[in-house]
Parts: C-alpha cells; sequence; structure tokens
C-alpha cells in the first residue's frame, strides 16, 4: 500500500502560481510514477500529468503544458506539481495518484489515491 497526501492548493488570482505537494509513504520503493489529476465541479476528472519516480521523465496534458512542471525529491518521498499562469478554468480539486506498474494517462491505470486538494483561480 502507498499513502499519498496533498497539500498546497488553495486561492489565487488568475495569472498566479501555485505548488502543490504529494508525499507519499508506505511502500513507495514499488512506485514507478505518480500522476496528477483533476476534476472541476459536474466534470469528469482529468489528466494532467505525470512523472516517474525513479527517473522524473514526466508528460503533462496539452492544456497544462508550458505552464505546469513536475518534480520529485526522492528523498522526502514528495512530487511537487509547479503551477504558473494559472486561468480560471484551472479551478478543481487535484489529486495525486500513484501506480506501480506503468505510466498512465487514465484513473484505472493508478492503484493508489490521495484525497486531493482545492485549487481556485478567481478572474
Amino acid at each position: 500500500q502507498v499513502q499519498l497526501v496533498e497539500s498546497g492548493g488553495g486561492l489565487v488570482q488568475a495569472g498566479g502560481s501555485l505548488r502543490l505537494s504529494c508525499a507519499a509513504s508506505g511502500r513507495t520503493f514499488s512506485t514507478y510514477a505518480v500522476g496528477w489529476f483533476r476534476q472541476a465541479p459536474g466534470k469528469e476528472r482529468e489528466f494532467v500529468g505525470y512523472i516517474t519516480w525513479r527517473f522524473g521523465v514526466a508528460d503533462y496534458a496539452d492544456s497544462v503544458k508550458g505552464r505546469f512542471t513536475l518534480s520529485r525529491d526522492n528523498a522526502k518521498n514528495t512530487v511537487y506539481l509547479q503551477m504558473i499562469s494559472l486561468k480560471v478554468e484551472d479551478t478543481a480539486v487535484y489529486y495525486c495518484a500513484a501506480t506501480a506498474l506503468r505510466i498512465g494517462v487514465r484513473r484505472d491505470e493508478y492503484e493508489f489515491w490521495g484525497q486531493g486538494t482545492q485549487v481556485t483561480v478567481s478572474s
């Protein structure tokens, strides 16, 4: 089992920045990649990006590419999602998830999930 806890969400004005954290505990050595997803009210949970645990290879959804950056601190078992140039449409609950198997962009490819952190971008 891997436990994930997100933090860093909050209220920010459009154009601003936030950094989300995803702290992992438990069987973190089995983690292959950590993904981030987000869910806006009334919408499906959507892929934001992933980063591989060992080599730090990252990829992003087109909607956030160039504005969001993933990084990880293996010593702290923490993944960071740096978000800049935030837009109102980035408002959502952001979830991190872990997979032991392979990288993926679908929810069902991730076995472990955090509880989410709210990001609200005001105009």
